[in-house]
């Protein structure tokens, strides 16, 4: 399947980092998360990304420049896998829906395509995914994830603490954790640039009951400020390919 990422946000919360680059292209270790992204894909055999820039496109297009350049497209070896590359500038000011609405030309008819944002990394297993999506035939499916819980997790009994971690995950509760599967279909309830994604498009095909979700229990991390970037730095540190690992 193709897949879309969408890397064209401000990242206003990262302050500093993003005042010269945009989010996607934060390094995690030696690379930017952008390349991170990549990989995960890579590993379940999805070479074919269409990448939507916007605020400091050129940032990404400079980062492919040594790469073979055929219009829009940028064909690179990325470890030793051979990788087809599109750059789109999506618009400065174009929302999520916007960005994603304009690649309906590369699909055909009928085509399932997957797309997540620029900021997240998981563990998962996309092969299970893409299967889950075509045995339900839905309009679109989404990955559900456990939130990060924003502080640490005690449990007491009789006044000691019988478990004590710092800032797991949370069992209970499930949010939009990207790595989307979608049919072409889809990108018709997507009106204009400034359609925001999570808005319309989605409470739309709610309503239609048209929306899956996908439940994954492993690892994923959104990286929306420093912090985030400094955890998973650590993580990286200890093994260059945690993420990939299921």
């Amino acid at each position: 399947m193709k897949v879309i990422i969408l890397a064209g946000g401000l990242g206003t919360r990262f302050g500093e980092y993003t005042k010269s680059i945009p989010k996607p292209m934060i390094k995690i270790g030696k690379h930017p998360m952008l390349i991170h992204i990549m990989k995960i894909y890579m590993k379940w055999g999805h070479k074919n990304f269409y990448l939507a820039v916007g605020y400091k496109g050129e940032k990404i297009k400079e980062y492919f420049k040594n790469f073979r350049k055929n219009g829009e497209e940028f064909d690179f070896n990325l470890s030793k896998k051979n990788c087809k590359v599109t750059i789109l500038d999506t618009g400065l000011k174009s929302m999520t829906g916007g960005r994603l609405k304009k690649f309906k030309r590369f699909l055909s008819k009928n085509e399932n395509f997957m797309f997540t944002y620029g900021d997240g990394l998981a563990n998962i297993i996309l092969q299970k995914l893409k299967n889950f999506h075509l045995k339900h035939k839905n309009l679109i499916t989404v990955t559900a994830v456990h939130p990060p819980a924003r502080f640490g997790e005690l449990i007491i009994f009789n006044k000691r603490v019988k478990f004590f971690k710092e800032k797991p995950q949370v069992k209970e509760g499930w949010i939009n954790g990207g790595f989307f599967i979608a049919k072409k279909e889809f990108l018709n309830l997507i009106k204009k640039d400034s359609t925001i994604l999570e808005k319309e498009p989605l409470e739309l095909v709610t309503k239609k009951k048209q929306l899956f979700a996908y439940k994954h229990s492993g690892f994923w991390k959104c990286v929306d400020t420093k912090r985030d970037k400094d955890e998973l730095d650590a993580l990286i540190k200890k093994s260059q390919k945690f993420y990939l690992k299921t």
